[in-house]
């Protein structure tokens, strides 16, 4: 027998934050279920006022919004299927194919309603489902929420049929936050490699090179039990400054500087730099821009570092899609892949070192790993069909 074709609706903040990283991370969940052979729909259904990355600026108007999700449908094969729900203005608005009464009824039948890393707040017409599925791109900060009894993100995880999380350490002794009698399944970023696929080595002169946003400050931090847990990856990518300089060789980080200050003392260790707005914009330069590096040199956030959460960068995933090496934070992932050839964790720059002068001295080898693991550990539809079979789907 054929396998049954679900209902799914997607759920996630394309439009509200249109830049690459989102987008992508949601493209593989809307790419990876039709694949299975699913009957998919992207749904934004939000109070938030949306970004115009063109213009760098928040606006309650939907040109931008309305013309990227139409873009994105037409190219990703979910054009009809799709609406933007803008609550700033009315809850009975839509943007979009679909207008309220289809989303609603959506909402009634779908078989999963997936609110991608969480970013859908409960409102009267998503609770319509009884179906809706977590999953969490930070762990972490959730369950210590819990820990500390706090009603509202109590009761918004129990309106969920099921609680995914990046976190894969998360209930094992390794990660110290007590659950409270919450289930989370482990999971991972899906990827569909041959979006990233590329056959060959990199240009001549390519670099290690790493797409961060290092101006998010303190606004995501927490404290638990008298410790303070840190959001921005500023104070981690400080920590390893000098690996260029330590590893005899130029790495690039592709961000925005908050200070001219903070720019030169990264200049001066050998990082390169560039701004990523306009690969932000567009979608595919973000992609062309991870196979044409080296490999991938990047850190972790502190939160999930020092609670040993086994979380995996989305990112990184791609850039092993793309058969470009990384060498990345240890976060406690390596308990289940990676940790050698084509993904490499550090915990100290002479980890660094060490992957480095590996890959150097055989990269055609640790290029084909990288995409190994990929295929093995995160495409797109190995990682959704498990989601679904805990579903019961």
């Amino acid at each position: 027998m054929p396998p049954t074709r679900h209902r799914i609706v997607v759920c996630s903040f394309m439009g509200n934050c249109p830049i690459a990283g989102v987008l992508w991370q949601t493209l593989h969940y809307i790419a990876g279920l039709q694949r299975l052979g699913h009957d998919v729909y992207y749904i934004e259904d939000t109070s938030r006022v949306p970004y115009d990355p063109v213009a760098y600026t928040l606006t309650e108007e939907t040109g931008y919004v309305e013309q990227i999700l139409g873009q994105l449908a037409r190219e990703f094969d979910f054009e009809g299927k799709w609406a933007f729900s803008p609550r700033y203005r009315s809850r009975e608005e839509t943007v979009g194919p679909l207008n309220r009464a289809q989303v609603n009824e959506l909402y009634r039948s779908a078989d999963a309603v997936f609110n991608i890393c969480g970013s859908h707040e409960l409102n009267e017409d998503l609770c319509l489902s009884d179906r809706l599925v977590y999953v969490e791109s930070d762990p972490g900060v959730e369950q210590i929420k819990v820990d500390k009894g706090e009603a509202g993100t109590i009761e918004f995880l129990r309106r969920h049929r099921a609680l995914f999380t990046f976190g894969e350490n998360i209930g094992r002794p390794e990660f110290p936050v007590p659950l409270h009698g919450f289930t989370w399944l482990p999971t991972r970023q899906p990827v569909v490699t041959d979006f990233w696929r590329t056959d060959g080595p990199p240009p001549a002169g390519a670099v290690f090179t790493s797409i961060a946003n290092l101006a998010t400050g303190g606004k995501k931090d927490i404290e638990w039990r008298g410790e303070n847990y840190l959001w921005s990856k500023l104070p981690e990518f400080e920590k390893f400054r000098l690996a260029p300089v330590e590893c005899g060789e130029d790495f690039e980080l592709a961000t925005n500087f908050k200070t001219q200050d903070l720019a030169d003392r990264f200049h001066g260790a050998r990082w390169r730099s560039l701004s990523p707005d306009a690969m932000s914009v567009a979608y595919r330069d973000y992609v062309r821009y991870v196979q044409q590096s080296k490999g991938e040199f990047t850190v972790a956030k502190d939160q999930y570092v020092r609670l040993h959460t086994g979380w995996f960068s989305d990112r990184t995933a791609c850039y092993l899609a793309a058969g470009r090496p990384a060498i990345t934070q240890e976060t406690g992932f390596t308990r289940l892949y990676g940790g050698r050839e084509g993904l490499f964790a550090f915990a100290d720059v002479g980890d660094i070192q060490q992957a480095v002068r590996e890959i150097n001295a055989d990269y055609d080898r640790h290029s084909r790993a990288a995409f190994e693991i990929a295929r093995e550990w995160f495409e797109a539809e190995t990682v959704i069909r498990s989601m679904l079979d805990r579903l019961g789907l």
